[in-house]
């Protein structure tokens, strides 16, 4: 297991899934570009990103969840490369929104994304 840490997320199964392990922010009616405008700012604060935004194959115009581990600890200061991380994603999210539409997804579609999401960070952080 990674160093201790907390969840953002929009995913409702993420927030499920780890709400009893671990203090996890539920943007319950947030997107994915939310999800990471907050992890910015918490890295603005000197928490420090565990997890990349940007982890799998699914494009970031395809899926509207994002589940993102943060460390629990404040450094003094930014931690540069988790500030240029989140700013690359935020851009490169930007960017196949405005150029992609994303699709209007099945309800079982969008489970089938909530579970990868959801899974992908059950790996990390095992």
């Amino acid at each position: 297991m990674i160093e201790p840490l907390y969840i953002i997320t929009n995913n409702p199964l993420s927030d499920e899934h780890f709400k009893n392990n671990f203090e996890v922010i539920y943007l319950e009616n947030g997107n994915a570009m939310d999800v990471l405008r907050k992890v910015r700012d918490e890295i603005h604060i000197g928490h420090k990103l565990l997890t990349h935004p940007l982890m799998s194959s699914v494009k970031p115009n395809e899926t509207p969840y994002r589940t993102i581990c943060v460390s629990i600890e404040k450094n003094k200061s930014i931690d540069l490369q988790s500030l240029d991380i989140i700013e690359n994603s935020i851009h490169t999210t930007e960017k196949f929104l405005k150029d992609f539409n994303t699709p209007k997804w099945s309800d079982k579609i969008l489970k089938d994304f909530q579970l990868i999401d959801c899974d992908l960070i059950h790996h990390a952080i095992e």
